[in-house]
């Protein structure tokens, strides 16, 4: 009859084995009826109890101990899934307690565990090598915490929810520090800021900016400064917002003068028609606010005694940077033919040739509370290279009454075979240079020079527009708001 049916044993199903029973006590083997766990163990009461390993069917396991069949206790579990590996204290199959959790992208955590999340105090360090101490709370940063970035910065303070968000205290790997308010991983609210520049802002920050940054330079006075031959003058500086006020949140911002003479003279203004410069020496033109070129030309102010400007530098040593209204030394090497020109504005002489530490050159001035005061400046001889043409028309006026070389009442040209300044051959100083800045008009030029950039923001340069009045005239001083006028 199985013929008829067509049925023989070898199509019957196979016998399968049946499960393995748990052992009651002591060590045994047990295979469970759904064939995903496998364990290898100690037994009591017919429960996995004491030490023992668990495997499942997707690969991962647990090696530990194990209370009442629950895995608790001590071990260690492998996660097939993720690749993480986890040793330490578990509660009824969770990582609960004191444990380290290592990560297969790389980085591991040790510190304390609840329901299998980071949670109280722990020690972190990522897949990048970032490093963090302090609170978790749900698997983030969470509280007071240190962190050490990638970059070499370091922050110590308050964490929300894996952001940065309170009170903390960043250090840069430039040496910059920041400490004050933050929300959500940026500054936010009042903070102090300290610039590896020596530049500093105190006050509001919104969404990681400064809140009353400088934005501008402004010098103050009248739209033209007059100034008698030879003599000095004092330039008030301030930085300002957008808004128009004084950013006295800044500090430390170092500002650097230097000038320039226009191009082409006016002839109601001066003698001299322009300069004429050598060809070692000549540079592109800087360009003015005012609707005219200037060239780069020395400043200078004696300071001990009246001295040359080499000497009076020699004679000071090495001085620090001046702040306020103390007096400034303006030398150029310039005036003495030695020309070192910088990146940046053309003309401008470098620190580091004028005998002076460059971090603290003395052509520069810190700002304090958005102020900064220059004073004691005056504009030196024409330097070597630098030949003034004067008008023809005032040439063919006065050839017959103007000695050689003179280039008008109480002004003579230097001889080229002598250094400006008033240096006599035996290198001896005289107290007073033997020619100053020609009757004409000149340019002041305020520029930032704060290095590196403070906050990566460099303030557009500021310009003077100054007029220098000869000797022994009638020219009145200038009206402050008004344009240059003729002499009369």
């Amino acid at each position: 009859m199985a013929a008829a049916r067509g049925e023989s044993p070898s199509s019957s199903p196979p016998l399968q084995d049946p499960p393995s029973r748990p052992p009651r006590d002591g060590y045994g083997v047990c295979v469970f009826p759904n064939s995903f766990f496998r364990y290898e163990g100690e037994w009591k009461g017919g429960k996995k109890h004491g030490q023992g390993k668990l495997l499942f069917k997707d690969g991962s396991y647990y090696e530990g101990e194990f209370v009442d069949g629950e895995i608790t206790g001590k071990g260690c579990r492998l996660w097939a899934s993720s690749g993480n590996t986890y040793s330490g204290q578990f509660v009824l199959g969770e990582p609960q307690g004191h444990g380290v959790m290592k990560y297969k992208a790389g980085g591991r955590y040790e510190g304390e565990f609840s329901h299998g999340l980071r949670e109280g105090h722990g020690h972190l360090v990522d897949q990048d090598g970032q490093a963090y101490w302090g609170s978790f709370h749900e698997n983030k940063r969470h509280g007071r915490g240190h962190m050490v970035f990638r970059n070499g910065d370091k922050y110590e303070g308050d964490w929300v929810r894996d952001q940065r968000q309170g009170h903390g205290v960043l250090c840069r790997a430039d040496s910059s520090t920041y400490e004050g308010q933050w929300h959500s991983d940026v500054f936010s609210g009042l903070g102090n800021m300290t610039h590896c520049s020596g530049a500093v802002y105190h006050g509001m920050w919104i969404n990681g900016h400064p809140v009353a940054q400088a934005k501008r330079i402004v010098i103050l006075g009248p739209e033209v400064m007059d100034v008698a031959q030879g003599s000095s003058f004092t330039l008030n500086v301030q930085l300002q917002q957008d808004n128009g006020e004084v950013a006295r949140s800044e500090d430390g911002r170092v500002l650097k003068i230097s000038a320039g003479v226009r191009y082409v003279q006016l002839p109601a203004y001066s003698e001299v028609s322009f300069f004429k410069v050598d060809k070692d020496n000549r540079e592109p033109p800087i360009q003015t606010p005012f609707g005219f070129d200037c060239i780069a030309y020395p400043l200078w102010s004696p300071k001990s005694g009246g001295l040359e400007p080499r000497a009076a530098l020699e004679s000071a040593g090495d001085p620090p940077l001046l702040m306020g209204d103390l007096e400034p030394a303006l030398p150029s090497d310039t005036s003495r033919g030695q020309r070192d020109m910088p990146s940046g504005l053309p003309g401008e002489t470098s620190s580091s040739s004028w005998g002076c530490e460059p971090h603290c050159p003395e052509n520069c001035r810190r700002v304090k509370q958005g102020c900064a005061r220059f004073s004691g400046v005056r504009l030196g001889p024409p330097p070597p290279g630098y030949s003034p043409v004067l008008f023809l028309d005032g040439l063919r006026e006065e050839a017959d009454c103007r000695p050689r070389g003179s280039l008008g009442p109480g002004r003579t040209m230097p001889a080229t075979q002598d250094p400006p300044g008033g240096s006599r051959p035996d290198g001896a100083a005289t107290t007073e240079p033997a020619a100053g800045a020609f009757p004409g008009e000149y340019v002041v030029m305020i520029r930032d020079v704060t290095d590196p950039p403070f906050l990566g923001h460099t303030l557009p340069t500021a310009f003077k527009h100054l007029r220098v009045l000869g000797k022994g005239t009638d020219q009145q001083p200038h009206v402050p708001g008004e344009g240059p006028e003729p002499p009369s």
